[in-house]
């Protein structure tokens, strides 16, 4: 078993060298044969060990070796594998090989076809490491891994000046947050002695002060891979990379992270109630804000961008309220929802090449219908429409919320949240696949796109039957009964967001367009002018020092103190000169100064 687990992160890993060094001699076949069936053996490997796991129900670990020991602090990382573990592996390399397998064909004839398989891979095997360490200078070499290779995917089209400027966004916005976590390991050092998970959680039982402080930090590096407020701008941005790799930051890899890492560490969180508290909030206000931008976009991944910060935010507000568990199922009901969204948006996108104005399509469900299902099951499933996986684990999340924390304002953020999200589910599904054809569409036959795609519909349906021994991964604060008020309201919202997109779209086609056209509408597409406000409050001011130094303004400042020094030097040395009534005249007055101040 011990092999197993560390093949799963290997395999990967050993795939993207072969690729990244061989991958021209390979071809395009030999690329895809490499890069999808790497990830096929990790996902078989994933598979037997939770099958064993799941026999054994006892956690493991397999120590990798020492990796150095210097000033007293050893470090021996490991690979850790339970009931957390599984679920992160099961979505990593399940999900990630279908947007393999769909990549393979969807990226057919691309420049750099092996250098693309080997930055998913990268992608894959990074995340992985992530997911498996038992000790957090591993966790954070997966962690920085990941955001390496969303720089090189995000950017692949390295060409378009947008996609570049998109690719270094995505690297500098996260490294706020990769900073907070790398303060946060030197404080675990310095106040524990160790980084070894488990050791650390055991000792921060033992002497609670200073908790807050490593929590804070661990929230601000979860911000920042996340997507949450306020470093979420650069999720959206990251649509310029290829569509399956927006699948896989979105729904499989990147995003999660930020939800992991609070997961794993929860502990320390819930020494720190206050952080606890902001973690909700944070979740709350985001998931909000970032539907009502949903609610207004007009390009189909940017909509799907703004959702994945919205449903990101669902998994905050449940880790800030305790319902820990809710928290990571929605984790993987939302891979299974998301990534179908986006291959599926992927084909209609193929199919109108390359368009993706929404206010360009229309009509495309009878031309299109298998897209139309696969729209339809994902729209469903991001509404929390029952019977799909969606809304068992967002009914998880808000009745679980209400229990834990109802009555604040986070909890009722995400109650209005999840009108909001049907409605622009609705209106996403509406605009695309019905109305008066736009764009006149040629249906992508390759038939290598329809088996993920069917896959995926499957798990968005039934993905919350799973079996639950891999559930309940933590001891939730505590559930309370629920009022059957509360619980009609949190079933209503779904069906009455969407019969207000179905009647706002069939009805209300002035009005429609007048609101489009708003004030409110345009500030909610901007993202609510969080890029506009770092652009005056942060960028501005920093091109314009930048500029100031280009000018020789730092080298004049530099000179001008050197010339205040000599010219200093010269006048002291001036009094220096020799003549005896001087000195005495400085001695005598030096005297009458002291006695002045002494008789003070």
């Amino acid at each position: 078993m011990a092999g197993a687990l560390i093949g799963i992160p290997l395999l990967p890993l050993l795939g993207s060298a072969l690729l990244l060094l061989a991958g021209k001699r390979l071809g395009e076949r030999g690329s895809a044969a490499v890069g999808v069936g790497s990830v096929l053996l990790a996902a078989l490997l994933t598979a037997w060990v939770i099958a064993g796991f799941v026999a054994g129900g006892e956690p493991y670990t397999v120590t990798l070796g020492q990796w150095f020991s210097v000033a007293g602090l050893t470090v021996t990382p490991g690979l850790h594998f339970d009931g957390l573990a599984a679920v992160m592996t099961g979505v990593i390399t399940g999900v990630g090989l279908l947007i393999h397998w769909y990549s393979a064909a969807y990226m057919a004839g691309e420049e750099g076809y092996s250098r693309y398989f080997g930055y998913l891979n990268l992608f894959v095997a990074a995340m992985l490491v992530l997911v498996l360490a038992d000790n957090f200078l591993l966790l954070y070499l997966g962690w920085e891994g990941v955001g390496l290779c969303s720089y090189l995917l995000i950017g692949f089209w390295y060409r378009e000046p947008a996609n570049g400027y998109a690719a270094r966004k995505a690297f500098v916005v996260t490294r706020v947050g990769d900073v907070a976590l790398a303060v946060a390991l030197f404080m675990l050092v310095g106040q524990f002695g160790t980084l070894h998970i488990e050791t650390v959680v055991d000792r921060a039982w033992q002497q609670t002060p200073g908790t807050h402080w490593l929590a804070l930090l661990l929230l601000i590096g979860a911000v920042g891979k996340s997507a949450q407020l306020p470093l979420q701008t650069w999720l959206p941005d990251a649509m310029a990379g290829p569509t399956p790799v927006s699948a896989l930051i979105h729904a499989a890899t990147m995003v999660t992270a930020g939800v992991y890492l609070i997961a794993r560490s929860h502990e320390l969180f819930l020494m720190a109630p206050p952080v606890m508290d902001l973690v909700a909030l944070v979740g709350g206000l985001t998931l909000f804000l970032a539907a009502c931008s949903a609610l207004v976009q007009t390009d189909l991944k940017r909509i799907l961008a703004y959702s994945t910060i919205s449903q990101i935010g669902y998994m905050f507000f449940a880790l800030g309220t305790g319902a820990f568990s809710a928290a990571v199922f929605h984790l993987m009901t939302h891979a299974f929802f998301k990534a179908l969204l986006f291959l599926a948006a992927g084909q209609v996108i193929l199919s109108l090449h390359h368009e993706q104005d929404i206010r360009r399509m229309g009509g495309l469900a009878r031309p299109m219908p298998f897209s139309l299902a696969c729209f339809a099951i994902g729209g469903a499933a991001l509404a929390a429409l029952p019977l799909t996986a969606g809304f068992y684990s967002k009914d998880a999340i808000l009745m679980n919320g209400y229990a834990l924390a109802g009555g604040t304002p986070a909890w009722f953020l995400a109650l209005a949240g999840a009108l909001v999200t049907a409605l622009y589910s609705a209106r996403m599904v509406l605009r695309v696949f019905f109305g008066e054809a736009v764009t006149r569409p040629d249906p992508d036959r390759r038939p290598a796109l329809v088996v993920p795609l069917a896959v995926l519909s499957v798990l968005s349906l039934a993905g919350a039957l799973i079996p639950r021994p891999l559930g309940d991964f933590f001891a939730d604060l505590g559930r309370g009964g629920v009022p059957e008020t509360v619980h009609i309201a949190v079933l209503a919202m779904p069906w009455l967001g969407l019969a207000m997109g179905l009647g706002f779209w069939r009805y209300g086609g002035a009005v429609r367009d007048r609101w489009q056209d708003s004030a409110l509408a345009a500030w909610w597409r901007r993202g609510w002018g969080f890029d506009t406000a770092y652009q005056w409050l942060l960028i501005r001011p920093f091109i314009g020092l930048a500029r100031a130094n280009r000018d020789d303004i730092a080298d004049g400042l530099t000179a001008a103190v050197t010339a205040s020094g000599r010219a200093a030097n010269a006048g002291l040395s001036a009094l220096q000169n020799g003549r005896i009534r001087w000195y005495a005249a400085f001695i005598a007055a030096g005297a009458i100064l002291t006695i002045a101040l002494v008789g003070r």
